[in-house]
């Protein structure tokens, strides 16, 4: 006697055998039982997760007649009459199953509604499976509309399949449409144990995780790969055999790269990397189980109490968990989407180990704990409901009122303090008195906040002056400095007479959009060396503008423009000093230095650093003079 598979050996007879899929038989059982049966069903979903079987049990529930032959339609089939013996084997007259992707013409999908004229031979429902529908042609699907929307009733429809983007709107239309849902590695592991429990094969528990998670969520998947490991295991399951098989990357591999990624160890990383590299296990699959385990550490820093009871056995929840505790949870955040774009790099690389060595070292590099900054964070809120406090014999102040962040740095009202009035500007016209809406602050002012030495409270000021807006931020009272401007780089350059020339022209030309993209660059990067009756020289430093095509449409824009049909121009490559670009560039930083030397100087800016406390933030200053 032939071996019969696992898939097929244990594929469920009825709906109380079904794994996975209980929002399916749930309804379903009630439209059996209740006798509201619609003509037509559509069950989609990925590979292995039960269409053909649901659509065969669905058949044997319309026809089966019980132990005695009396019974009618049930939503728990007997198994035993004929029509339910004859359906399981394949031979039942009147249940006709149809792989479009081998019969997807018209002239199939005419031969199949022929039969639909005819009653039921032996049955009491004339079935029609359709698997793969989205694989039929357009005029296929035609052919078969107006029989779909209105069969013989003892005719049902059912069409599977696992693309239902692909199938028309008039046809989804006409059906009942069932989602079979990619099952959970839990639940495909019950199911193999029960399964080897019935096989009389041992398995190691570990063994059976790797298999759950390597199906995918397919359960015809995990029982092909467990029919694969007995045969290379001699008949038992252990982990170290389906590791092999599965050509999976050892869980301690991982767990070690993270744990020496958390304590900056790039020794152990680049040493783990090549035992890899030795041992051949894949890069992608690294990186993919490095995903898996920074997925379950973030979700145990989010929600520490979220472990299964019955996860207690697995090793690996024991270990995930220590490296949740010892990982900060943005850094967590950055292993994983750098994984994720990792395994697109390694094929991008000649090769795929030294890929995967750059994204440990990237992941090593980029730190959040290293990047930070010396800069004292500005003061957190308190919790809700805990009182401010200053010194010891102070009373409670009351806690700051929250207010909802837009998404614009929209005004928000705040009072005044009675002792300690907002001073009237100088110059610069104060709009109105608000707390500015930013990403990490946005807070209220209590109306009976006193000037204080020692007070923790926030504010935002935002000035609408002539330049453009500023923002102060009161911060806990300390001795007044100087505000530190923000640093710009010195534009100041030599300028000549040529230069003044070359600019206006310049200016001129790309004001009238006569030159655009690699030419405008060069008339822009590019210093006036020499000027003669007929020969123009330019100097640029990036050998990459000096381009005959940039040249030439920069010389025919020169000679519309000045009415010189004999001027011709020379671009040699050197070190420039005066060139509009840098003109530009020197024009800006200035208005720049004047804006911040007018902000800094304004006495209600004065006032608000000496009185509150406050400082301009750095790089708030923005001129908007053209």
């Amino acid at each position: 006697m032939s071996y019969l598979v696992l898939a097929r050996k244990y594929r469920p007879r009825n709906f109380s055998e079904m794994v996975g899929q209980s929002h399916v038989v749930q309804a379903l059982g009630n439209a059996l039982n209740t006798g509201r049966l619609h003509h037509a069903y559509l069950f989609t979903g990925t590979r292995g997760v039960g269409k053909t079987t649901v659509s065969r049990i669905l058949a044997k529930s319309l026809n089966c007649t019980g132990v005695d032959g009396q019974g009618g339609i049930t939503a728990e089939p007997c198994g035993v009459c004929d029509a339910c013996r004859d359906i399981d084997s394949g031979r039942f007259v009147d249940y006709t199953e149809l792989d479009a992707a081998s019969n997807r013409g018209v002239d199939e999908i005419a031969q199949l509604l022929e039969q639909a004229v005819y009653k039921p031979v032996v049955g009491r429902f004339k079935v029609f499976m359709i698997d793969e529908v989205h694989m039929l042609t357009n005029t296929a699907f035609n052919a078969m509309l107006k029989t779909l929307e209105e069969p013989p009733e003892y005719l049902k429809f059912v069409l599977a399949t696992t693309d239902p983007q692909k199938v028309p709107a008039t046809v989804l239309s006409r059906c009942l449409q069932f989602n079979l849902r990619p099952m959970a590695p839990e639940t495909v592991l019950e199911h193999l144990v029960q399964v080897l429990g019935a096989e009389n094969v041992p398995a190691e528990p570990q063994a059976l995780r790797l298999l759950s998670r390597a199906a995918r969520g397919s359960m015809r998947d995990a029982l092909s790969l467990t029919d694969q490991a007995i045969a290379f295991g001699s008949g038992r399951l252990d982990e170290a055999s389906v590791r092999v098989m599965l050509g999976s990357v050892d869980r301690s591999y991982v767990f070690r790269l993270l744990d020496a990624l958390a304590r900056g160890d790039g020794r152990t990383v680049v040493e783990t990397s090549e035992v890899l590299r030795l041992n051949g296990l894949s890069a992608a699959a690294t990186l993919e189980e490095m995903a898996t385990v920074l997925q379950r550490m973030a979700v145990l820093q989010t929600v520490p109490d979220m472990g299964r009871d019955d996860d207690d056995a697995d090793p690996e929840i024991a270990e995930t968990a220590r490296l949740a505790r010892a990982m900060p949870a943005d850094e967590t955040q950055l292993l994983y989407s750098m994984c994720l774009h990792g395994r697109g790099e390694l094929g991008l690389a000649p090769d795929e180990y030294a890929a995967l060595t750059m994204v440990l070292l990237r992941l090593l590099a980029f730190k959040p704990s290293q990047a930070r900054t010396s800069t004292a964070p500005l003061p957190s809120h308190p919790p809700e409901g805990q009182a401010v406090t200053g010194s010891a014999a102070e009373p409670a102040k009351k806690p700051l009122a929250k207010r909802p962040v837009g998404p614009t740095a929209e005004a928000l009202q705040v009072s005044a303090p009675a002792s300690a009035p907002i001073p009237t500007p100088g110059k610069a016209f104060l709009k109105t008195p608000a707390a500015i809406a930013t990403p990490e602050y946005a807070t209220e002012l209590p109306p009976n906040l006193e000037k204080e030495s020692n007070t923790a409270h926030v504010q935002v000021i935002r000035l609408e002056v002539a330049i453009d807006s500023v923002a102060l931020i009161a911060l806990p009272q300390e001795p007044l400095r100087a505000p530190v401007p923000v640093r710009v780089t010195d534009a100041s350059m030599p300028q000549t007479s040529l230069g003044d020339v070359w600019s206006a022209i310049v200016n001129q030309l790309v004001n009238a959009e006569v030159v655009a993209a690699l030419t405008r660059e060069l008339a822009l990067q590019s210093e006036l060396c020499s000027q003669d009756a007929s020969l123009w020289t330019l100097r640029v430093e990036r050998e990459s503008l000096s381009q005959p095509a940039a040249r030439e449409k920069l010389q025919a824009a020169l000679q519309t423009s000045l009415s010189e049909p004999a001027l011709k121009l020379a671009v040699e490559i050197g070190p420039v000093t005066d060139t509009p670009a840098r003109r530009s560039a020197a024009a800006l930083a200035e208005r720049q230095r004047e804006a911040e030397a007018l902000i800094q100087n304004d006495p209600f800016v004065q006032d608000m650093m000496r009185d509150w406390g406050a400082k301009i933030v750095p790089g708030s200053i923005k001129s908007v003079l053209s």
